[in-house]
Parts: structure tokens; C-alpha cells; sequence
């Protein structure tokens, strides 16, 4: 278990950890030469059991504030220290402001330095903690009255520790995925590179590969201590100094970097946060903000009233950040001298457009006060599809808990992306009815194709996604598919008798690898050109062939055999060009750069140079 002190410069938390274990915290010679705790000191007391107590001495100093909120992260248990010949001071109700902001949900509280006051003022001093705590939302907090120079109770003192050590529960957090802030880097003679924090969730082994932000590489674990013992193993809650390697030097670590189980999907820039304010905010001011071992500067948008409930805000960071849900940022003003606050957070990615409205705000509640796993994953659905991925990194799930939460939904699934069955009925019928719509103002169109049609309906979703309900929806039987054309099984377009006549005589010339131009064919026929348009553009309507420029026309199997060549191209060297068709069908370079362009007009390919690539390998032309 490790703990975390608190408390005003000078109330003697060094000194008080010192007499527990026996370790001086002070590591840097500024620290010993002043007499104060600049930077985080580290403190291990070896129990009986084989297992070990850790304690975090944190600067109570203003001006070291940013080390005491690195310090104190992942940490569930807190001692308040304040001297018994000073009582509470300024950085006392700092310090006890900031564990409230971050989560902290337990405190004992710790008076030192008993020889130097009377039993009065410690009594006075012992009444002002108590009645200060339960305000800030403690109550019942275990107080102890102490002394360096009394053994007996620092004896007192450490036996409750050693309870509390026993009754922590080990297993908080281990089913998430492993996160540790970095707060420290070092080398060592003969070992290489250490790192070391606090695990605030998962578990780590010896041999593990780890993903270490800010240089984006994975490295191997060497070597783990855990509460300054060697361990092959660790886990949430624990100290850990992670011995690495990698392709990485000392100077490209830093204080604020994570290492993961995996590689993130997204850094937050754009926070939607549940607040807890102790002063008033106002709307886009500039704030400090603290994370992890992380601070940053960014500013903060008002959704919702402070008196609401949840009180609901955006945080927009200057530099983004490894955030994960449920996360606590603490809010300082712009000059960082006074604590404003802290956001929770509820949702990583913020819509850059209506974020007031009152439905989103009432889906942004229900997601600030549900805690139940299964029912925040409900709440994501109604917004539409789901990166699975993205989705878990956000609630730090490993797979195993992803995929046991997704099996208690019903779902449609097309790689990462899903959508709840609900929703995918919605989908098929916003197609069904766009379909639909079409065709009362396209009597004379057969239909349209799989990615217009997408588009038209639904063209803010997944394209994969769409493509498997069209599929559905072809299988059910409420589309139908013709010739690549999707419509409804009631909608057709017929040749009328005449025209079924000159279709006959038609359909043999269109063996030829070369297209046909209506004039072309007119006389060839020595049939009236308008005549001749007016069944080749009937047979165009009912998918026999495709003008590829005005007035000239190929069959669908000649386009068909196109796209097979434009698909081996795209995937053998990623693009087609002209000359590669050209020489391909045997065709000029004109007729070529015609093919080509087409395909481009219809989606099919886009074009960037004299490069054609394959807009889409979910496109398909029957």
C-alpha cells in the first residue's frame, strides 16, 4: 500500500515518514541544505509478510505544488500532517482542498510536533482538523497525536498504518488495462534506463511490452521494483520503478509521459468533464491544469449553471493529453497561485457544434451519473456507431472485459465499428425510405448504387458498416439488385415493344472492344440518331450499358472487366494511370484517359496527378 502526505511546509512530514521507516526522503542536496521537501522523496518500510508499506513525501510548499499533484495521483489513502504549534495554515486547506478535488477517498490525519505546544492548543488544533475535514466531506478520520521524540506514539502510528496495509484491497483497478504516469527518470550503472511512478491501473510482468508516449515506441520491461523490492510482478496501486529498454535515450523521457499496455488510439484535446468548483468559473477562462504528472494550460467552456446537477463543462487543452474517463484534472487560475477546482472525466471527444443543446446535455448527465458498466455502454448508442477501439481505450477495458461487456449487447458488428441492433433497424429504414424517395423523382432511373445510395441516406456513418445492412436489406429481400443498381422490388423500367426490337439488333455490336458513339450506331443501322440515343439511354436506365462521356457507350461487361483492372492495378502498386490501361485493353490514350475519368465521376477511383487510386475497396460494380 502506498500512502501520500499533505500538509504545510515545515509541519514536519519528512521528519514524521523518517521515524517510520527510517529513510530520509530528502534527495537533493537543495532539499538538505534548506530543511524542505522540493521534489517528490520516497520511503519503504519492510513488513514482516514479505510485503512493503510505501510513502510518497510531497512538497508542501506553494511554489512546489505541481510536484505535490504529481505525487499524489493513483493514491488512496492520504495523511494530513499539520503541527501542533501552527495549526492549520495557508497550504494545510491547499493541500486538504486538492485531495478532495482528486478523488482521495481516505485521510488520516497526523498531528506532529506535540512536545512543542500545550494540551490546549493541541486540543484546539485537534478540534479545528476534525471540523475541517468533515466540510470537505470526511468524516470519522482517524487522528493521531504525535511526537518524534515520543516513540510511543509514532509505535501508535505505525501499527494503524500496518492495519490498513492489511486491509487494503489489492485488487482495485487490476481488470483495466496498465497505465503509469512517469514522474521520475534515471539511469543506472550496469541496468540502463528506470523509470518509475505510480501503477494507476492493470498489471505489468517482467518481459512485458509497453507502449512509452512522447518518443511513440514500444519498450520491454527489464526489471521491476515495486515498493523498492524486486518483483517479477505489479499492480495497480503499487510503486513501481520499471527498469527499460528500447531504441530510446534518457534525454527522450520525461516527467508527464505514460507507458501503456498498448499504443493509444487518440490524444484528448477536447474534454467534456463533470465539475466540482470551490470559487466561481467563468465561461472560456485560462486555467492551469494538472494531470498525472502532467500541466498544461488550456481553457474551460461552460455547458450547464453551477447550482446544476451534474455541473457540466468543456475543457479545451492547449496541449493535448493520455486521457482516459474518469480521470481527474485539477483547475488553478492563469497566475497558478489559487485552486479552483476539478473536472472528472465523462467523455473524451467533444462535437465542435452543439454542445448545449438540451438533448445532448441530457445524454451527457445520464453519462456523468452512471457508474454501471453495461449502462454506459447502452448510453454510447444513441449517438449512432461505436469504435469499439477507441471505446476501450476510453474506459481502459482489456480485451477480455470488452468483449464480455459487447456480448450483453445486441449488436451489429463490421470491424471496429459497431452499432446497436436498434439503431441498425433505424439505419435499414432511413435507407428504405431515401430509396424509396428516389425513385418517385427518377421514375425513369432503375436505381442508384450501393455508395450513392449511402451517401444520400446516411452519409455521416461508416461506409463498411452501411455496406453489410444494404446486404442485409438485399438478403431480406426489401431491395433488390440489378445489374449493380439498388431498388425497390416494385420499381422497374421495361423496353417498350419498339425498342425491345432495336435492342435485338443492338446487343451483338456491343461484342466489340470498342465503344460505341450513338452517331456511330445510328448509322451503322441507318436508323434516326434520336432514336438510337433514346434506347441506349432506356438501356443505361436498366444497367446494360455505360456511357463513359456523352453519347458513348460500352456494355456492362466491358465496365465490369474495366474495374477487375483498375482493382488488380490499385492493389499490385496502388494506383493506375493511363498509359498502364492504355497498353492493358490495346486502346489509344484518349479512350484511356476517358475510362479513367469516369470512373473517377462515379466515385469509383479518385484521381491525384496522372495517379488513379481506388477511392473505396468496398465499391464494387457488377
Amino acid at each position: 500500500m502506498i500512502f501520500a502526505t499533505a500538509g504545510h511546509v515545515d509541519h514536519g512530514k519528512t521528519s514524521l515518514i523518517q521515524a517510520i521507516t527510517g529513510v530520509n526522503t530528502a534527495h537533493l542536496p537543495e532539499e538538505k541544505k534548506r530543511g524542505m521537501t522540493i521534489d517528490l522523496g520516497y520511503a519503504y518500510w519492510p513488513q514482516a509478510d514479505g510485503s512493503s508499506i510505501g510513502f510518497i513525501d510531497v512538497p508542501g510548499h506553494e511554489k512546489f505544488l505541481a510536484n505535490m499533484l504529481a505525487g499524489i495521483g493513483g493514491i488512496s489513502h492520504a495523511l494530513l500532517v499539520v503541527a501542533c504549534d501552527d495549526g492549520v495554515m495557508a497550504q494545510t486547506l491547499e493541500h486538504l482542498s486538492i485531495l478532495r478535488l482528486a478523488g482521495c477517498p481516505n485521510i488520516t490525519v497526523i498531528l506532529t510536533k506535540a512536545d512543542k505546544a500545550s494540551a490546549e492548543q493541541i486540543e484546539m488544533v485537534r478540534q479545528q482538523c476534525l471540523a475541517l475535514l468533515w466540510q470537505h466531506g470526511w468524516d470519522n478520520c482517524p487522528l493521531f497525536v504525535t511526537s518524534i521524540a515520543d516513540k510511543q506514539s509514532i509505535s501508535e502510528l505505525r501499527s494503524h498504518l500496518q492495519l490498513l496495509h492489511h486491509q487494503h484491497d489489492n485488487s482495485l483497478n487490476t481488470d483495466k488495462r496498465f497505465r503509469l504516469a512517469i514522474d521520475r527518470v534515471f539511469s543506472v550503472k550496469g541496468a540502463g534506463l528506470v523509470v518509475t511512478g505510480t501503477a494507476l491501473a492493470g498489471n505489468v510482468q517482467v518481459g512485458d511490452n509497453l507502449w512509452l508516449t512522447g518518443v511513440d515506441k514500444l519498450v520491454r520491461v527489464r526489471g521491476l521494483h515495486a515498493q523498492n523490492q524486486v518483483v517479477e510482478s505489479a499492480q495497480a496501486g503499487d510503486r513501481i520503478a520499471l527498469n527499460i529498454a528500447g531504441d530510446i535515450d534518457k534525454d527522450q523521457v520525461s516527467r508527464g509521459e505514460w507507458l501503456l499496455a498498448e499504443q493509444p488510439p487518440f490524444m484528448a484535446s477536447r474534454v467534456l468533464v463533470e465539475l466540482q468548483a470551490d470559487v466561481g468559473l467563468k465561461n472560456w477562462q485560462p486555467l492551469h491544469l494538472y494531470h498525472g504528472a502532467s500541466h498544461i494550460t488550456g481553457r474551460i467552456a461552460l455547458l450547464n449553471h453551477s447550482d446544476d446537477i451534474p455541473f457540466l463543462a468543456e475543457l479545451v487543452l492547449d496541449t493535448p493529453l493520455w486521457l482516459a474517463n474518469n480521470d481527474r484534472l485539477i483547475l488553478r487560475d492563469i497566475s497558478a497561485r489559487h485552486t479552483l477546482g476539478s473536472g472528472r472525466v465523462i467523455q473524451l471527444q467533444s462535437p465542435r457544434r452543439g454542445k448545449r443543446r438540451p438533448e445532448f446535455l441530457s445524454w451527457l448527465t445520464q453519462l456523468a451519473t452512471e457508474t454501471d458498466p453495461l449502462s454506459l455502454l447502452k448510453l454510447q448508442f444513441p449517438g449512432g456507431e461505436l469504435n469499439i477501439q477507441e471505446y476501450g481505450w476510453a474506459c481502459q477495458l482489456t480485451e477480455t472485459a470488452l468483449t464480455t461487456l459487447l456480448s450483453q449487447v445486441d449488436i451489429v458488428q463490421t470491424g471496429d465499428i459497431v452499432l446497436s441492433r436498434t439503431n441498425a433497424q433505424f439505419a435499414k429504414q432511413r435507407l428504405i425510405s431515401v430509396l424509396s424517395d428516389y425513385h418517385q423523382t427518377h421514375m425513369d432511373q432503375i436505381g442508384v448504387g450501393r455508395a450513392r445510395l449511402k451517401r444520400m441516406a446516411l452519409p455521416t456513418f461508416n461506409d463498411q458498416l452501411i455496406f453489410m445492412l444494404i446486404n442485409e436489406l438485399l438478403d431480406e429481400g426489401e431491395i433488390i439488385q440489378t445489374r449493380g443498381w439498388l431498388h425497390m422490388p416494385e420499381h422497374g423500367i421495361e423496353f417498350d415493344a419498339e425498342q425491345q426490337r432495336l435492342w435485338q439488333q443492338i446487343i451483338p455490336l456491343f461484342s466489340s472492344p470498342e465503344p460505341w458513339w450513338v452517331r456511330d450506331l445510328a448509322s451503322k443501322l441507318n436508323i434516326d440518331e434520336a432514336i438510337i440515343r433514346n434506347v441506349l439511354k432506356r438501356a443505361a436506365q436498366l444497367g446494360l450499358v455505360t456511357a463513359i462521356v456523352r453519347d458513348r457507350y460500352y456494355s456492362s461487361e466491358h465496365i465490369a472487366q474495366f474495374t477487375r483492372i483498375i482493382m488488380k492495378y490499385t492493389k499490385d502498386s496502388g494506383a493506375i494511370n493511363a498509359a498502364n490501361f492504355r497498353d492493358e485493353l490495346g486502346v489509344g490514350r484518349k479512350l484511356a484517359i476517358q475510362i479513367l475519368e469516369f470512373f473517377d465521376k462515379t466515385g469509383f477511383t479518385r484521381r491525384k496527378g496522372d495517379q488513379h487510386f481506388l477511392r473505396d475497396k468496398g465499391l464494387f460494380i457488377e
